[in-house]
């Protein structure tokens, strides 16, 4: 009904994504967080705080995944938006700024 780029297709993806992830079916929510990644960018613009949460969305895929160095500049991507969008002083931006902390100690440890 709304087509294939609105929004609303971004955050049910978005959301089905978040279910297959928490099932541990990881291979699932990885396509579906990309292509709900890829809508919001088109519709919403590269800078809006919706691709910042579905940026931190697919870094914590892989995070669970042991895939680091790709999380990583998706995490730093996502601050940089909330940062400018949200203000420092924000939720988002501190939950943002924390994972990169357990991110890069996670990436000490190894």
């Amino acid at each position: 009904m709304l087509g294939p780029q609105h929004p609303s297709v971004a955050t049910t993806l978005n959301n089905l994504a978040g279910l297959y992830e928490s099932m541990g079916d990881y291979e699932k929510a990885l396509p579906l967080y990309q292509r709900a990644l890829e809508i919001i960018e088109k519709v919403l613009g590269p800078q809006h705080p919706d691709v910042a949460t579905t940026l931190n969305n697919l870094a914590g895929l892989y995070y669970h995944t042991e895939r680091y160095e790709e999380a990583l500049p998706l995490l730093e991507r996502s601050l940089k938006i909330f940062e400018s969008k949200l203000g420092p002083a924000h939720p988002n931006f501190k939950t943002t700024e924390q994972n990169i902390k357990v991110l890069k100690a996670k990436m000490e440890e190894m």
